[in-house]
């Protein structure tokens, strides 16, 4: 059995989660939490950590495309390193750009409804954030001390 990872897909309003298999081979959407901050988001978090028997956390790095960090890079790392310092878990990094893009088409192509699909896409992109961690996507780990 390999550790049961939590993928995060943080926002400010919402944040999208997924959760791998005991095998670590399948990530699967859990609902996403509505919150009301960072804070906030962190408290949740750590709210689920036992009872899904988390071992590891992997926090999607919202990069800008040509690789460089944005304002919403920075807020994902000050996040990231909260959860870490918080959980006392190891926590890492993946880049996540295009999830969300690639999420909602993935959605759409379902069928799911534009009014449903909106607190959907965060969990969906979680999801693929995290499968791609699971399939060796280079992962970084988050020092607590960036807080």
């Amino acid at each position: 059995m390999k550790p049961i990872l939590l993928g995060v897909d943080w926002g400010e309003k919402r944040v999208g989660l997924a959760l791998s298999d005991p095998t670590g081979t399948i990530a699967s959407p859990l609902p996403h939490l509505s919150v009301t901050g960072e804070n906030d988001a962190v408290a949740r978090i750590l709210e689920l950590l036992d009872p899904h028997r988390v071992q590891g956390i992997v926090v999607g790095l919202p990069l800008s495309m040509d690789g460089s960090d944005s304002q919403e890079t920075q807020k994902a790392r000050r996040f990231a390193a909260k959860v870490a310092k918080r959980s006392r878990l190891p926590v890492y990094f993946v880049d996540e750009r295009l999830t969300s893009r690639q999420a909602e088409r993935d959605l759409i192509g379902l069928g799911v409804k534009r009014d449903k699909r909106r607190g959907r896409v965060d969990s969906a992109s979680a999801s693929l954030m995290l499968q791609s961690a699971l399939d060796g996507a280079l992962r970084t780990k988050v020092e607590e001390t960036a807080e």
